[in-house]
């Protein structure tokens, strides 16, 4: 690999979605032939940045991007993804983009067809009476299946294939087109077995040989570590590391993602706190939510414990709340307190004492048409009957609109929520306020346990600031049990009294919030061999009765 001119170079790259900066001022250059690993926590920027990358619609729709691309040290300008691939790059998404009638070799050469002349109507009709040459388009499809270095049957439907072939498939199809210069791959192995992983980074490397540039987005360092030539580390928008592969560890990339201050704060908190009743404890718990499975979690929480849950993306930690409070497909018990809590039944959750602040505000969290005070009393009046008053001797009840009217204001003041007013539409707030709606809609439940997912993700520093103080409130003022999911680890250790970190959809390890940073760093990556971490967590086990 030669370091002549960069292939690629990304200048000055920033990017804006309503006020909230997910990208600064990002630079990095991508060489002919070299596998550039870009690597960051959940919601660093890596997907926002191959989207303006590739042209994708949503970045013009949000008011654009600054900063420059330059192809060939050429400045281009992609409007539309397909630009990008006439202009050699090709990207696999997280997400399939096959279509499931089609076969192996249509979905790998669709919009590019071999075509072959029908009869002497093409004298007259022209082009159009053209017939599909599907000798050619097989032998095409099979030169970029035997280019992967993967067995596909060409002929199979994308609807009978197992997963790992949908991806494998998905490449194939970037990869056989004649002008491909850079391929961009994220995640790509997230779906594939341990052995086809291993085929496909065996096949990228061939690739890179054959002098495509390859930018490999992923959450399994340990890959990274394998096939990259260079290491590019996003945090918080930030590309805080560009370094060379070589000699790099699993634990360097960990403690290079994770290793921040929140802004405000002067590390973990030192306050040691002990607790005696225990509040909540799930054993043996799975959960199917699709990217976030859950094999085999066991825990407890104390009563007025704030409990960290926290990993890198795609390892479990979502799942685990999403499971207990019955969004997803889960199995295995969970107790509050003496109460056997049922799974899979949100309402049974919520009526037991248990409220829920999803990561998902906009799908899960709002009633974004109705008005404030309508998404903060909602579901207190619907499983506990609150902010109700009974008409004619209690035949029958009513909203009560000026206890849910200040019970909103209460809230917009606390949590300064910007706003016109308690009628106002959520949709029509900032996300930050929206997030604060979704906090106020869970506080006004007066929850013995409260499960908060990702509470500061997509707002403002400020805001992260006040959410974090007002999760400190109500945990010492109420007494309230918190169990907090977060993919910013230096927020979990500013407020949590431990912290479990997730890996492969299990518990890799609970430790204390002051522990070394690295020492969280190695347990996101599943090393976990080390006696003295063993003895760390052994103690982070045990809480320290009042």
């Amino acid at each position: 690999m030669g370091q002549t001119s960069p292939l690629l170079s990304l200048k000055n790259i920033s990017k804006e979605f309503y006020g909230n900066v997910v990208l600064q001022n990002v630079n990095f250059d991508l060489h002919e032939g070299e596998i550039l690993g870009l690597v960051g926590e959940n919601g660093a920027g890596k997907t926002t940045l191959m989207s303006i990358l590739f042209g994708m619609p949503v970045i013009a729709e949000t008011g654009g991007f600054s900063g420059t691309i330059e192809l060939d040290g050429q400045e281009v300008h992609f409007t539309s993804p397909f630009d990008a691939l006439d202009a050699g790059l090709g990207m696999v998404h997280q997400e399939f983009s096959l279509i499931p009638g089609f076969t192996t070799t249509e979905n790998i050469v669709l919009n590019r067809e071999s075509m072959k002349p029908g009869s002497i109507l093409n004298d007259v009709f022209g082009y159009r009476m053209s017939t599909l040459d599907r000798p050619a388009m097989r032998k095409r499809a099979s030169a970029a299946i035997h280019k992967l270095g993967v067995k596909l049957d060409p002929d199979m439907l994308v609807s009978e294939m197992p997963v790992g072939h949908k991806q494998f498939t998905e490449i194939a199809r970037e990869i056989s087109r004649e002008n491909t210069k850079i391929l961009i791959l994220d995640e790509p192995t997230a779906v594939l077995t341990e052995s086809e992983a291993l085929i496909l980074l065996d096949s990228l490397k061939k690739l890179s040989k054959d002098g495509v540039g390859i930018i490999f987005i992923s959450h399994r360092l340990r890959e990274v570590t394998q096939i990259a030539d260079r290491i590019v580390v996003l945090r918080d928008g930030v590309a805080v590391k560009d370094t060379q592969a070589a000699g790099v560890t699993v634990k360097d990339i960990a403690s290079w993602m994770v290793g921040r201050a929140m802004s405000g704060e002067t590390g973990p908190r030192e306050e040691s706190r002990a607790f005696a009743e225990e509040a909540f404890a799930v054993e043996n718990l799975w959960v199917d939510m699709p990217g976030e499975t859950v094999r085999d979690v066991s825990f407890s929480v104390k009563k007025g414990e704030i409990f960290g849950i926290g990993g890198l993306a795609g390892q479990g930690k979502l799942g685990i709340p999403n499971g207990i409070m019955g969004l997803y497909p889960a199995g295995g018990s969970a107790h509050l307190e003496s109460k056997d809590i049922p799974l899979n039944n949100p309402a049974a959750a919520l009526k037991a004492g248990m409220a829920f602040v999803s990561e998902d505000r906009r799908g899960v969290g709002l009633l974004l048409d109705e008005s404030l005070e309508w998404n903060i009393a909602f579901t207190a009046m619907q499983i506990h009957g609150q902010y109700l008053k009974p008409v004619l001797g209690g035949l029958f009840t009513q909203r009560d609109s000026v206890a849910m009217e200040k019970l909103c204001q209460e809230y917009i003041d606390l949590l300064d929520i910007k706003c016109t007013g308690t009628k106002q539409k959520a949709k029509e707030l900032s996300g930050g306020n929206q997030q604060k709606i979704c906090l106020a809609k869970a506080f006004a439940m007066k929850p013995d346990v409260l499960f908060v997912s990702e509470p500061t993700r997509g707002i403002d520093v400020g805001a992260k600031r006040l959410v974090i103080d007002t999760l400190k409130k109500y945990n010492r003022e109420y007494g309230t049990t918190i169990i907090m999911i977060s993919s910013e680890l230096e927020e979990l250790r500013a407020i949590c009294d431990r912290i479990a970190i997730v890996d492969e959809g299990k518990i890799a390890g609970i430790l204390p919030p002051g522990a070394n940073v690295a020492e969280f760093g190695i347990l996101m990556a599943g090393e976990t061999d080390s006696p003295s971490r063993t003895k760390r967590m052994a103690a982070a086990e045990e809480v320290p009765n009042a």
